[in-house]
C-alpha cells in the first residue's frame, strides 16, 4: 500500500529558467535583490503603496517595469514582458548560461557604490561624495541597463530584444561597452574626484 509521494515541481520563470542555483555575490545587495521563484513576473503592483515594498518584487520583474518606464512601450507590461522573454532566449543562445544569472551579475556589476550629493554652504555650492544605500543601486543599475537598452535599439536595425540581451551580456562579463557599467564608472570617478 504505498503511494508514490508526488515531489515539488521547481518553480521555473516563463515555465523554462530556473531560480534555485543563482546567487547574489554581492553582500550589500542580498537583502534587496529579490529572486522568489514565479512563472510570470507580474505582482500586479502589490508593493506600491508601501515604503520599501518593491525589494520584495523579484528581480525580473523589475527590469520589465524599468523597460515599460516611457516611450512606445510605456504602460504595455504584456508587450515589455515578451521582449525580457525573447531576451532572455538570446542570451541563453549567446552564452550557454541561465539568463537570471546573467542578468543579476549585470544588476551587481552596474551598481555604483558611490555618489554625490549638493550641499550648499553659505551661498556656495559645492559636491560631496556619499555612499549608495543598496536599495537605490539596484533602482540605478536596472534603470542604466533599461535606458542603455533603449537607447542602442533606435536607428539601429537591431531590436530591443537583441540590444537588451547584449546590455546584459555585457554588463554581467563587466565590460566597459556596456551603457550600466560606463555609467556607474562614470559616477564613482565623479564622487572619488569630490571627496
Amino acid at each position: 500500500m504505498s503511494q508514490a509521494i508526488a515531489q515539488p515541481q521547481d518553480i521555473k520563470l516563463f515555465q523554462k529558467w530556473s531560480f534555485k542555483d543563482v546567487t547574489v555575490v554581492d553582500i550589500g545587495l542580498q537583502r534587496y535583490l529579490n529572486l522568489t521563484p514565479m512563472v510570470a513576473p507580474h505582482s500586479m503592483g502589490r508593493h506600491e503603496h508601501q515604503r520599501f515594498r518593491k525589494a520584495k518584487v523579484n528581480i525580473v520583474e523589475r527590469l520589465i517595469n524599468s523597460l515599460m518606464r516611457s516611450g512606445k512601450n510605456s504602460g504595455k507590461k504584456a508587450k515589455t514582458t515578451n521582449i525580457v522573454k525573447e531576451a532572455f532566449e538570446i542570451i541563453n543562445a549567446k552564452t550557454g548560461k541561465n539568463p537570471i544569472e546573467v542578468l543579476v551579475k549585470a544588476v551587481e556589476n552596474a551598481a555604483p557604490c558611490e555618489d554625490t550629493t549638493r550641499i550648499s554652504y553659505g551661498g556656495v555650492v559645492y559636491h560631496l561624495s556619499v555612499d549608495v544605500a543598496p536599495q537605490r543601486r539596484i533602482d540605478l543599475a536596472i534603470r542604466h541597463i533599461s535606458e542603455g537598452a533603449r537607447a542602442s535599439s533606435i536607428n539601429n536595425p537591431k531590436s530591443i530584444q537583441e540590444t537588451l540581451a547584449d546590455e546584459l551580456i555585457l554588463a554581467a562579463a563587466k565590460d566597459i561597452k556596456s551603457a550600466g557599467v560606463a555609467k556607474r564608472n562614470e559616477i564613482e570617478r565623479v564622487a572619488q574626484s569630490s571627496r
